[in-house]
């Protein structure tokens, strides 16, 4: 071979191996938004998920996201929410960053009727998916706020998908409660179920599998116990590869169960815990005997702390690639 071919051969052989190597624009960034910075403390629920396209996505708001002034925030194109509870939902919020501790956090700020994710959805003009009866709810309180709910409210039931930007929302089923607290309705039906220490069913709580435009299927549990549908649907239907799943016990799946789903029925490359009621680091360790130490030692899979405010990213096979 003369040396004007080797040269060929060695830039084409260059240019295929740079082709191949994934850029940073081409992961997905993963956000939570907890109450410390730093920290996974006791009521950290929220993710902002980034497609490699800009598209920004907000996950369960709930009450450690500052309203929708927060400046964590900047541009969200939808809202996602797995079910009403106030922890999801979002009755109260802290003020202020840092406000309180981590196991006890300054939730000063009441949003109740209208919710955090209503009020975020609303400043942001940001399309805002749910499930079952969800919807006509919402709805209606969008356009008692003065929003448009055609435009802003996208229902999403089980075995349906949306788009929002470069990214398939696809909702997938949980096995939890999903009851409305009559703390985010007004008049006599409120006062009655109040009295009555009852909640408004609005249909069965749900979780999201997200495709991403760089490939990467992420699972979001929302709250709940094990289910086959996190083999049948998660798994062998949508390929999940990274996986955010409630490990807080009691209400939902507790470490060793939710290692369970990961280790035997979702086995996806990577987790990141969720939803673990208690004050799971200090300086921004794990901390050894908690819920999230004997979750992190039990699973298989790559584990992820989601400390806030740091941002990860994920390529198209959940390896994480910066902030690990």
């Amino acid at each position: 071979m003369t040396r004007s071919l080797l040269t060929t051969a060695a830039l084409a052989a260059g240019l295929s191996i740079f082709i191949s190597t994934p850029s940073v624009s081409d992961t997905v960034k993963v956000t939570p938004l907890g109450s410390h910075a730093g920290e996974f403390c006791r009521f950290d629920r929220a993710m902002i998920f980034e497609d490699p396209d800009g598209t920004r996505i907000l996950y369960d708001a709930g009450r450690t996201v500052r309203g929708p002034d927060d400046p964590r925030l900047g541009r969200i194109d939808a809202v996602l929410l797995s079910h009403v509870h106030g922890d999801h939902l979002g009755d109260i919020h802290q003020a202020e960053a840092e406000g309180g501790d981590c196991g006890k956090p300054a939730f000063t700020v009441r949003a109740a009727p209208n919710s955090n994710s209503v009020n975020i959805v609303l400043a942001k003009q940001a399309q805002f998916l749910v499930g079952a009866e969800m919807a006509s709810f919402f709805g209606r309180k969008i356009k008692a706020l003065g929003g448009d709910p055609r435009k802003l409210v996208k229902l999403v039931r089980f075995g349906a998908s949306r788009k929002v930007g470069g990214v398939t929302v696809a909702s997938v089923p949980a096995v939890h409660s999903n009851g409305l607290n009559p703390a985010f309705m007004e008049g006599d039906l409120a006062a009655t179920l109040k009295a009555a220490g009852l909640t408004a069913y609005v249909g069965p709580p749900g979780g999201y599998v997200l495709t991403f435009s760089n490939g990467l299927a992420v699972y979001l549990s929302g709250d709940t116990g094990i289910t086959a549908e996190q083999d049948l649907v998660v798994r062998r239907h949508y390929n999940a590869k990274l996986a955010v799943l409630n490990i807080g016990g009691t209400f939902t799946t507790g470490p060793r169960e939710a290692a369970y789903v990961i280790n035997e029925l979702v086995k996806p490359n990577a987790v990141i815990a969720s939803h673990a009621n208690e004050v799971a680091t200090e300086g921004g360790k794990l901390q050894p005997g908690t819920r999230t130490d004997t979750f992190a030692r039990a699973v298989k899979a790559s584990f992820h702390l989601p400390l806030s405010g740091r941002t990860m990213a994920f390529d198209g096979n959940a390896k994480c690639t910066a902030n690990c």
